[in-house]
């Protein structure tokens, strides 16, 4: 009975314990969808060249602009219209390129987002409607026809003196849904055998881990083929999107190098939950060299023949901080006592910078360190 009694209370004991350590596990852990991408399912991007026109004289000067003035004189003749040697000069009108990314399995009638900018000297962009424009691939196929309104989302004015105020860039801006895809890229997805996951930060530990979880629902459908890409085989009752649609889902530990991003110029650094530092002291101090200028002025004595001169003199002191421990840091099982510890030390972000440096070059940063 002593036995019974004792057992269930360990029981007790260790329940809370056990759900408190997978919770910790499942708050670490990630969609597949989140850290993998399929391989060829990606956006294509678009290009296209057009002209603007409706701008309030804010466009290109047809004299600098021979491109623009070409494309103006080509439109017309379309439309019936016959300009060319005519002395145009319209400020009414902008050559823009025009670039948007097709999603991937887009079908033809959708609407897809374009952004416009100028080519020449145009100085807004704001009113103008962009005019039909054929967008092409990379292999030069027409995939969408854009047309519509601008919107810049910038502010602009200039007066007459040559003050002008600006806010944000009226060069360039964005049509919404201004396109529409005419053609599709051709991928059948449903009729591969095999796909790729291909993970957005490679890494052995964590392939191996989407291999095992995908097995683990759907045993003998992955194999990491090596720290990037996951091939996938679906089971034969399920189609490849159903398959790809229950596998992004899986939940998996991510796992990641230990690192250290050092940004210098704006004192910016961040630390991976891997990075450790072995027992190591440090001291830091800081030095201060001012340099005073005080010129004084050298007049010559009255009735003499000299000049009135400016001679040079500076005032030179050193100051440094004393008082300053050395401190031990490092032998940290975890990145908030490595944290603590380095914030003991009471300096600015620039100098933590030189400090995990100098740490790295002593051998005792386990980590790489990666500026920016």
């Amino acid at each position: 009975m002593q036995k019974l009694l004792a057992s269930r209370l360990l029981a007790a004991l260790v329940a809370p314990l056990a759900l408190t350590a997978f919770a910790g596990q499942a708050d670490a852990q990630s969609r597949i969808k989140d850290i993998a991408a399929v391989e060829g399912v990606r956006a294509n991007q678009l290009v296209g060249y057009g002209l603007v026109v409706g701008l309030a004289g804010t466009g290109d000067s047809l004299r600098n602009c021979p491109f623009t003035r070409q494309s103006l004189e080509g439109m017309t003749e379309r439309l019936g219209v016959n300009i060319r040697g005519s002395n145009a000069n319209s400020k009414n009108m902008a050559a823009i390129m025009v670039t948007a990314e097709l999603p991937p399995f887009a079908t033809p009638g959708s609407r897809i987002d374009v952004s416009v900018s100028s080519m020449c000297d145009a100085k807004s962009l704001l009113g103008g409607t962009l005019l039909v424009t054929s967008l092409q691939g990379a292999d030069g196929q027409v995939y969408a026809v854009a047309q519509g309104s601008i919107q810049t989302g910038a502010v602009s004015a200039s007066g007459a003196s040559g003050s002008s105020v600006s806010r944000g860039v009226p060069t360039a801006g964005r049509i919404a849904s201004g396109a529409t895809v005419e053609r599709e890229t051709g991928f059948q997805f449903a009729n591969l055998n095999e796909a790729r996951l291909t993970l957005r930060n490679p890494d052995f530990t964590t392939a191996q881990r989407v291999a095992a979880a995908i097995n683990q629902t759907y045993p003998g459908s992955a194999l990491a083929e090596n720290g990037t890409v996951i091939a996938l085989r679906p089971p034969p009752q399920l189609g490849m999107a159903g398959f790809i649609s229950r596998v992004e889902n899986l939940p998996v530990a991510v796992d990641a190098p230990a690192k250290v991003i050092i940004d210098e110029v704006n004192g910016v650094i961040v630390m991976g939950e891997a990075v450790r530092v072995s027992t190591v002291a440090i001291a830091q101090g800081n030095l201060t060299v001012s340099v005073q200028e005080n010129p004084q002025v050298s007049q010559p004595a009255p009735f003499s023949q000299g000049q009135t001169a400016v001679v040079p003199g500076s005032t030179v002191t050193v100051e440094e901080e004393r008082g300053r421990e050395m401190r031990i840091v490092g032998g940290s099982e975890s990145l908030s006592t490595l944290v603590n510890g380095l914030n003991a030390l009471g300096v600015s972000p620039r100098d933590m910078i030189s400090i995990l440096q100098a740490v790295k070059a002593a051998g005792a940063l386990q980590a790489e360190i990666e500026v920016m």
